[in-house]
This record gives structure tokens, C-alpha cells and sequence, in this order.
């Protein structure tokens, strides 16, 4: 098998066997094609595009090109999510927890975040000791007992994945739906979860812009799902706004402790809702997500949510009274309150700006060797829709440099969209995307 013929094949948008792709992948991943010959083939690809067989194919070669987690030895019907990401997103640290004391196993491996703020495990950072690289098997002893573990991912998990998405990101093809659906999807199936739901974002703030590009992703990629014998849903949901009010990395996780005691943001509450209802029916704990819904509202009213989240903190080596008491948390040496210069209402927020006023903050990285502050970040007093008064104060900024003020305040001013006439926010919950296709929520 020679690569150039490969090349070629593809480039007349021709079909690869099975054999052919895992030829690719493997190949390239142990060093033995070169970055040049990759490049072109993935250029042949974002041209030519992939049919689904061959995007399951490439996901399942790059899932076998590194550790496949076997979670054979947890206790009942494991249930993973994703998101795609966006401003504000700390749902897994409220979901987790509600999924968990419902009584379904959430054995999750989450990332660092590359950008705006950290990811799921930064921001875990920034409780006391908590301890976010464990043993497997103490990752699957804490799922068995307590039903819940919340790490960083394995550094082999989908090798190729990372040398191959490397090579897109500087050739000009990451945006391709094969490329990006067998780039996420590779990743999922490597973690070994029984059934996953997809939180798949669009809006202005999100990867996907456009409502029909992101069903199309959820679609490749409940597919993929599909193929691979998984259970799998996604969800598409606005990604317009920022989720919640805080942006940052301790001030989520203030916030999601609040949203486990039935405090929290009603767009991120409802999100949660929404995403464990379908994560309890995957997970065989209800029959329906009617049913669902009232098993999540109970582990909310009841406690039993924040306790499981208190019992994740300390099975990782983290002070649960971090939990109970917010205050604990490392304090932005300053406040800044940002006020309206006008009167009216909240039209737009843009929602990537949002992020940028966070990443000057110092709450998000440049590269991957940046060092993140996780005290610093941005409270949302006022969202798409909310009447503001001028002098008002629409947001709060938390910074431990004087420099980065003016900049930051500046940025975020830019960032809201004020009119005279009443606005409304875009719905939170827009499709159910399953192998049956997509429908309307």
C-alpha cells in the first residue's frame, strides 16, 4: 500500500476500504508517513468529503491508535456527556454530580481548556487538593463506590487525533463535519462510556455559528455513535450568550455549587435538566425524560446533588468544606463594577468578546504552557433581554493586575448590545438529534 495512491484515490473522491484508512492513521501516528503527504490527504478530504462508513472508520482508527479505556469492571450502565464548548460552560460540574446521585455511574475524563477560560479540570484546580490525574484503578474503585470520578484524560488517549488535528489547524481544514466529528468522537469512544449525550453549542459563541451546521455535526456524530453499538443523543443549545453568569474558572465552579443547591442561573439549571434527563434514560435509571426530570429536581431539592459533589472533592484528595462553604475559595485581589452608558435593553451579548475579556483577565491560555489565574474572571449581571438603566451595573470584573483593567473593562463594554426597544433571548434548548434524525425540542 503506498500513501501517494491513497492521496490520489481520494482526490478523484473515491471511496477507502477500512484497511486503507487504518493504514493512514496507523502509519502516520508510529512516524512512518510525513506531515507533507498527511497534509494532502487531508486537503483531498475537506474537498471531497467522507460517506459515513468512512467517517467511522477513521474515528474507530484513531480511537485504536492509543488506550481504550475498559470499564468493564463498573458496576451498571456507564452514561458520558460532551459539549463542544462555549463561554461559561461548567455544566459537567453540576450534571455530574445530579446524574450521580440518581444512581447512574459518570466515570468522566475531561480536558484542559485551550483558550477564554480552563476546562473542567482547571477549573477543579481551584478547590483545595483536588487531585485531578488518579490511578485507573482508583478511578474505577471511586466510580464503584460512589459513583462518580472526574479526571484529566490519559496522555495516549486518540494519539493520531492530536498529530492529525495538529496538521489541520495549520493546513486551513478543520472545518470539514467528517474531520470534526471523528476528531470528537474518537476521543468519546476511547473513554468506553455505554451511552453518551452530545451538548453540541451554536450561536455566536460557539464553534458551529449556524443552527443547520451544528445538527449536521450532531448528526455525524450520532451516527458515528450508532455505528460504534453506543447509545447516543444530542442536544443543540444556545450558544448566543454566554450559559449561566460566570465566566472564569473558580467563580463557575461558585457558581455551579450554587446551582446544586437549587440557586443557580435558570438557563444552566435547565440545561442540566435537560441533559441529565436524557443521561438517566441511557443510563436505564428512568423510562422516560418526564420522568427523568423529577429524579434530577429531587437529588436538587433533597441535597443529595451538593453531597455528591462533596463526596467527589474528597475522593480525589479535595477539601469538601469547599463545598459547603464558597468563601474558601481563592479571592481576585480587585473588584471592578462595570456600568451601562445608556438606558434600554439587552439586545446582543457577543458572546466570543465575552471570552477575550476573560483570556485578558488571565483566566485562559494562549498556549498550552500558559499558566492560568483561577480567581480572576467576569460576573453577568445582566443578560439578552434584561432592562438596564444608565449607571446601571451590567457586569463585574475580578483581576489580580491593575494593567489588565482598562483593557478588559473595555472589551466587555464593546460586548453588549444595548437598544431602545425590548429584546428577547434566543430559546436554550433548540434539537433532539438521535439515529432517527433530528427533531425540534
Amino acid at each position: 500500500m503506498r500513501m501517494n495512491d491513497l492521496i490520489a484515490k481520494k482526490r478523484d473522491g473515491l471511496e477507502l476500504t477500512t484497511e486503507e484508512i487504518r493504514y493512514v492513521v496507523f502509519e502516520y501516528t508510529n512516524g512512518n508517513i510525513p506531515d507533507y503527504q498527511i497534509s494532502a490527504f487531508l486537503m483531498a478530504v475537506y474537498f471531497n468529503g467522507m460517506n459515513k462508513r468512512e467517517t467511522l472508520d477513521l474515528t474507530m482508527a484513531m480511537r485504536d491508535s492509543g488506550d481504550v479505556l475498559d470499564l468493564s469492571q463498573i458496576d451498571g450502565v456507564k452514561v458520558d456527556k460532551h459539549s463542544t464548548g462555549g463561554v461559561g460552560d461548567k455544566t459537567t460540574l453540576v450534571l455530574a454530580p445530579m446524574v450521580a446521585a440518581c444512581g447512574v455511574p459518570v466515570a468522566k475524563m475531561s480536558g484542559r481548556g485551550l483558550g477564554h477560560t480552563g476546562g473542567t479540570i482547571d477549573k477543579l484546580e481551584s478547590i483545595d487538593g483536588y487531585q485531578t490525574s488518579i490511578s485507573e484503578d482508583v478511578f474505577i474503585k471511586n466510580v464503584n463506590n460512589i459513583k462518580i470520578a472526574v479526571t484529566g484524560q490519559t496522555a495516549n488517549l486518540a494519539p493520531a487525533d492530536k498529530k492529525i488535528y495538529a496538521l489541520r489547524d495549520v493546513t486551513a481544514t478543520v472545518d470539514n463535519i467528517s474531520l470534526i466529528a471523528s476528531s470528537i468522537m474518537s476521543k468519546k469512544l476511547a473513554l468506553g462510556a455505554d451511552g453518551i449525550v452530545l451538548d453540541v453549542k451554536t450561536g455566536s459563541g460557539a464553534f458551529m455559528k449556524e443552527e443547520k451546521d451544528a445538527i449536521s455535526l450532531a448528526q455525524e456524530m450520532v451516527d458515528i455513535g450508532t455505528g460504534a453499538g453506543k447509545d447516543i443523543v444530542a442536544v443543540i443549545t444556545d450558544m448566543d450568550q454566554p450559559l449561566g453568569k460566570a465566566v472564569g474558572n473558580s467563580l463557575e465552579v461558585i457558581e455551579a455549587i450554587e446551582t446544586l443547591k437549587g440557586k443557580g442561573p435558570d438557563d444552566l439549571m435547565e440545561l442540566c435538566y435537560v441533559l441529565g434527563s436524557y443521561m438517566l434514560v441511557l443510563g436505564k435509571k428512568a423510562k422516560n425524560t418526564e420522568e427523568a426530570r423529577e429524579m434530577l429536581k429531587d437529588v436538587i431539592e433533597t441535597g443529595k446533588a451538593l453531597d455528591k459533589f462533596a463526596q467527589l472533592v474528597e475522593a480525589q484528595g479535595g477539601n469538601p468544606e469547599f463545598v459547603y462553604d464558597t468563601g474558601k475559595f481563592k479571592k481576585a485581589s480587585i473588584v471592578m463594577e462595570v456600568q451601562s452608558a445608556r438606558s434600554g435593553y439587552v439586545e446582543k451579548i457577543h458572546t466570543g468578546d465575552i471570552g477575550e475579556v476573560a483570556l485578558i483577565l488571565g483566566g485562559g491560555r494562549t498556549t498550552k504552557e500558559s499558566i492560568i489565574d483561577l480567581s480572576v474572571g467576569i460576573i453577568l449581571h445582566k443578560k439578552v433581554g434584561d432592562k438596564v438603566e444608565k449607571g446601571e451595573t451590567i457586569a463585574t470584573l475580578y483581576a489580580n493586575d491593575p494593567d489588565r483593567l482598562s483593557e478588559a473593562k473595555d472589551r466587555l463594554l464593546s460586548a453588549y448590545d444595548i437598544t431602545v426597544t425590548p429584546a428577547k433571548a434566543d430559546i436554550l434548548v433548540k434539537w433532539i438529534v438521535s439515529k432517527n434524525g433530528a427533531k425540534k425540542y
